[in-house]
């Protein structure tokens, strides 16, 4: 149900953040979207709906704002709100494949989209094949060898941060007959915008930067044009993974904070980054903001900074590693990122243990850290006596 942008596209990202889909309530003023805690709605007689509503799996007006605001961040013409970033996705691969049809995945993808495919998709009868992205060679081989219906990727990559050409992703897949979906979880739009890229489709968790606070789980879709939006809202209502009012607004209030947290967020990372990269308990740290890392020059190319994740590899290996996240006391022992509070885990034991025994599996001796909108040197300090 949400609206197309058009002319808000004119606005800075700020300005869309706070006022997309969000005018002040027409029959109070109130300037904050209210939550339209209802199931249902009065029809005006049988099939008379008052602006569309009927039933809330199938719209809410809270959720139409939330829609609303994320179209116009990506710069997309339609968005949809789900319950989880995994509900998004699931709900995206069986709008678009069918038994038979092939997805090329990132050789480090998030793990939970990992197991979708392999777990879940691959019983429906969707193949994949995951090949490093950044190895647009490799990656050329396997789209002609396989025709994949879709190119699925994610910029940086989670937990390795690896960055990949999105621009040139997108010529590959278009010239291929493939849609280019990207996952711009770790980015969020006001560093990305992977649309303006040449993508097809944008994914989120917005339960990390969007939300940014710790107290939302959601997901969404952004088309950059309406050719499968209808199939999407059908697929949505059918299977009804949508996200409640409540969810919608917290998120919504979320971002209208985005920009300011993730400059902190930015900032704070390649303080944290740079301090590592000196440390001896340390073999190498993983942050796209480092003159040395493989893809900074093409993140330079299109973000706008370099995100609040870092991920490090220890010297001294796995154990050291699992040591390490549970000695430190600012950074909270815990899965999931993008909050204000800085997260520490242990990949290979938690939010990818789902890859092990797998291409996809990640290194035993890395740890990765959600660096949140503290003092920095407060983080700094903690770190230090975590890796002493």
């Amino acid at each position: 149900m949400s609206s197309t942008p058009g002319h808000e596209q004119d606005l800075g990202f700020e300005t869309l953040a706070i006022h997309a889909g969000q005018e002040p309530d027409p029959l109070t003023g109130a300037v904050v979207t209210p939550i339209y805690q209802t199931s249902t709605y009065k029809q005006d007689g049988i099939g008379g709906t008052r602006g569309g509503y009927e039933y809330s799996r199938t719209a809410n007006p809270t959720r139409t704002a939330l829609e609303t605001c994320l179209a116009a961040l990506e710069h997309g013409a339609r968005a949809f709100a789900f319950a989880s970033g995994m509900a998004a996705e699931d709900c995206l691969i069986r709008t678009l494949c069918r038994p038979g049809d092939h997805v090329l995945i990132p050789g480090d993808a998030y793990g939970g989209t990992f197991r979708l495919f392999d777990k879940v998709m691959r019983n429906w009868g969707v193949e994949h094949e995951s090949v490093l992205q950044t190895d647009l060679s490799a990656v050329a081989r396997s789209v002609a060898a396989r025709r994949p219906r879709l190119i699925w990727t994610e910029t940086p990559t989670n937990p390795l941060l690896s960055v990949v050409d999105i621009r040139a992703l997108a010529a590959l897949a278009h010239d291929n007959g493939a849609l280019l979906v990207v996952d711009n979880t770790f980015a969020s739009p006001y560093l990305q915008r992977p649309l303006d890229l040449g993508a097809d489709i944008v994914i989120h968790s917005t339960t990390k930067y969007l939300g940014g606070h710790s107290d939302v789980v959601g997901g969404a879709l952004v088309l950059k044009d309406l050719a499968h939006a209808d199939e999407v809202a059908f697929n949505q209502n059918a299977t009804g993974g949508v996200a409640g009012p409540f969810d919608a607004w917290l998120t919504l209030r979320g971002v209208k904070t985005l920009a300011v947290r993730m400059d902190r967020h930015c900032a704070n990372a390649a303080h944290v980054a740079l301090a590592l990269q000196g440390h001896p308990a340390v073999a190498s740290v993983l942050y796209p903001g480092l003159p040395g890392h493989p893809g900074h020059d093409i993140a330079k190319s299109q973000m706008r900074d370099f995100g609040g994740m870092v991920s490090f590899r220890l010297a001294a290996g796995e154990e050291k590693a699992v040591e390490v996240c549970a000695r430190t006391t600012l950074f909270t022992l815990g899965e999931s990122l993008g909050g204000v509070e800085s997260l520490i885990e242990h990949p290979a034991r938690m939010t990818h243990a789902s890859a092990a025994g797998s291409p996809l599996e990640v290194p035993s001796d890395l740890v990765r850290l959600s660096v949140g909108i503290e003092d920095p040197e407060d983080l700094l300090a903690d770190l230090a006596r975590a890796l002493s």
